[in-house]
């Protein structure tokens, strides 16, 4: 008995396992860069409003096209400021992080309050500050709301992001300054510099293995069926094997995006050059702060977008963009 041939899926196609739904609409980042310097809060958020073309003059050195006219893709994030909520201290142990306290700020925003539980009351941050010797990290607790982007959901969004840089007395003096405060993408983002996007792809529901997989559909003449595998492994051993390709779900995964870089931070008003005429599609007009990164950006209009400075391949100075138009 011959080699029984079945269809392969494209090399490199499993890229990432298991592929299963996002357990929430926000994305959960787990590495943060080192920094050096001043105090500084590593993250910020948005909401992906749109596309459009940048005409630029393309400044990367040793290319073919430096010096010359580059027409690329920019992706338009809504940039609300974070209110800043509070902060907490980790302690590192054996077993990982342990939280070690939690200073909130007095006069918490009406939207947020409600969904923060103070367990065990409220610590001060004069308390806080004695307890700074075996503190290995110092996060602040930031807060933004859909409703200050123009969406109409009404649940903020919070989640953690840490400070880094100085001494660990010169990070809680920082945070401690910020408490109860806003802080705008301009503070922690400037144009040129790269961020990671962290975000919840685009859902695409359940897909067959030639959909999802790039598998090969088989020959319609001596098979059964078309678009499905034709072998799922050996007889023995019994099972099937993770590297096989099969149906399932197909988007609504967690993706971390590389070194994007920021082409223009601004703010908008309603007759602002940043929006088209009648505003985005399924967004609608942009009526505050907003960034511009260069390329694509993970996930659909209206959904949430954290930014991380970048982890990989930093430069060690930055230049600011020559943008000669942007076609909206």
């Amino acid at each position: 008995m011959g080699h029984r041939k079945f269809s392969q899926p494209r090399r490199g196609s499993l890229a990432y396992s298991p592929r299963g739904r996002a357990r929430s609409m926000e994305a959960r980042i787990r590495g943060w860069p080192e920094r050096q310097g001043e105090p500084r809060l590593l993250a910020h958020a948005g909401f992906k409003a749109g596309c459009i073309q940048i005409v630029s003059i393309d400044d990367r050195e040793h290319t073919p096209n430096a010096g010359k006219q580059l027409v690329s893709l920019g992706t338009v994030l809504v940039t609300p400021p974070l209110h800043v909520l509070g902060m907490r201290g980790y302690s590192k142990g054996h077993y990982g992080r342990h939280v070690k306290f939690d200073v909130f700020a007095e006069d918490l925003p009406r939207e947020v309050a409600k969904y923060i539980v103070l367990r065990n009351g409220r610590l001060n941050a004069e308390r806080a500050e004695t307890m700074l010797g075996g503190t290995a990290e110092i996060y602040g607790i930031l807060g933004v709301s859909p409703r200050s982007a123009g969406l109409e959901q009404k649940r903020p969004y919070i989640f953690e992001a840490p400070v880094r840089g100085g001494s660990m007395k010169e990070r809680f003096a920082y945070l401690k300054d910020l408490l109860g405060k806003t802080v705008k993408a301009s503070d922690v983002l400037e144009p040129g510099a790269g961020v990671d996007v962290a975000a919840i792809t685009k859902g695409k529901g359940w897909q067959g293995v030639i959909q999802r997989m790039g598998a090969k559909r088989k020959q319609h003449k001596s098979r059964k069926t078309v678009r499905e595998l034709g072998s799922l492994g050996p007889i023995s051993p019994q099972n099937v094997m993770y590297t096989v390709p099969r149906a399932g779900q197909m988007g609504f995964h967690q993706r971390i995006e590389y070194n994007k870089r920021i082409m223009a931070v601004g703010s908008a008003g309603e007759d602002d050059a940043i929006n088209p005429s009648g505003g985005y599609k399924h967004f609608g007009m942009v009526k505050g702060d907003y960034i511009v990164l260069k390329g694509s950006v993970p996930g659909t209009y209206r959904r949430l977008v954290k930014l991380r400075a970048q982890i990989r391949n930093a430069p060690k100075r930055t230049s600011k963009p020559n943008i000669l138009e942007m076609v909206v």
